[in-house]
């Protein structure tokens, strides 16, 4: 199979779907690669190393997409990559289709087979590709909340975790999953006061076992989140319903009460936020004020730090690169359950339920598809 790898053209997006140690093991496999020029060159991965690991370079993102069998990227395709895909073709990468019509229809125009990094699962029930940058975004949201804090940014001038004599700051964390704790774990690393909301009590038994008493966890409720939103100095948004829009559990009544300069940091942005005034922004200009409270709804954080973020990815998606490649995507696809759920749209058809609900789409299962 021919394997290609363009360059990400999200805004400040650095990181490559490939590494040269991927794209080594690929061709190991009796696969051919070709990645567009200067792809990983921001993060230290030159075309010299892909071609010393057997790619070929390609100078423009047609060129890719035109001869490849299966794209691997990073980011869900823009506009522009949308209308160069192909039917037949391949799209292995992120998509989060649930609050993004416009790119479910381009996928279902193109008539190629998407396949999500985010909706494949485990035997232990989680999604193995998607908890590398769940686990790199949440470290960061204290990274960008604890400065978003500071006065320069609009924030209400705390350090996050105070000094001798002086209270922390109040650190609200809605969701217990890989990006609730991870968030926890720098929080609390940081000397702050830290809550973690969520709605299993076996979840909250292991934050409990984790932490050891440095965090208080809370049932969630509606009258739980008001509360310990209201009185936060920096509230994480870390929910996820797998492949789904996320909920607004943060409505814009409980933001117009919170304290001048708080800030919301919304990790669930990607799936349409879970803050009732989240809008996705960039690296570029990342955050702005409603009611005199900070919003940091950066969609792609992990980007940020893209070299560490590139080589977490690689380790989780490598496996299922190599078996699509081998296989092809329909035998690796009947071979495998846990990735036959990363099957989001397949030659036209929405193969995944909770995209299909969220935007009143015919549903296809994806079992029905492969079985043709």
């Amino acid at each position: 199979m021919l394997v290609g790898v363009p360059k990400e053209i999200k805004n400040r997006e650095y990181r490559v779907g490939l590494t040269p140690a991927s794209v080594r093991e690929l061709i190991v496999n009796g696969h051919d690669v070709i990645v567009q020029k200067n792809a990983g060159a921001e993060i230290g991965f030159s075309d010299e190393m892909y071609v010393t690991a057997g790619a070929a370079i390609k100078g423009t993102a047609a060129e890719i997409f035109a001869a490849a069998d299966m794209i691997v990227k990073v980011k869900e395709p823009q506009a522009v990559e949308c209308e160069m895909l192909r039917e037949g073709q391949i799209l292995y990468t992120y998509l989060h289709l649930a609050p993004d019509p416009e790119q479910t229809q381009g996928l279902i125009k193109s008539g190629a087979i998407a396949i999500a990094y985010e909706t494949v699962t485990d035997n232990f029930g989680g999604l193995p590709l998607l908890a590398p940058m769940s686990e790199v975004a949440g470290r960061m949201s204290i990274q960008a909340g604890a400065h978003a804090l500071e006065m320069s940014q609009g924030g209400r001038g705390m350090l996050l975790g105070g000094v001798p004599g002086v209270a922390p700051a109040k650190v609200t964390i809605i969701g217990g999953g890989v990006v609730g704790t991870n968030a926890a774990r720098m929080a609390v690393g940081m000397g702050a006061d830290v809550v973690i909301l969520d709605r299993s009590i076996r979840r909250m038994q292991q934050l409990d076992d984790i932490f050891q008493g440095r965090v208080k966890t809370i049932y969630s409720t509606q009258d739980a989140v008001e509360e310990y939103v209201l009185s936060a100095d920096l509230t994480v948004g870390a929910v996820l319903i797998p492949g789904a829009a996320a909920p607004k559990l943060v409505t814009r009544e409980m933001i117009s009460k919170m304290p001048r300069g708080s800030v919301l940091v919304d990790v669930a942005i990607d799936q349409g936020g879970c803050f009732e005034t989240s809008k996705a922004t960039t690296h570029e200009n990342p955050t702005y004020i409603v009611d005199e409270v900070v919003h940091y709804c950066v969609a792609n954080m992990p980007g940020g730090v893209a070299r560490t973020s590139t080589l977490a990815l690689n380790n989780a998606t490598l496996r299922h690169a190599v078996a699509i490649a081998n296989k092809g995507w329909k035998q690796a696809l009947k071979d495998d359950k846990h990735l036959l759920e990363g099957l989001n749209v397949c030659e036209g058809k929405i193969t995944y339920e909770a995209v299909a609900r969220d935007q009143n789409l015919t549903y296809v299962a994806a079992q029905d598809v492969i079985a043709n």
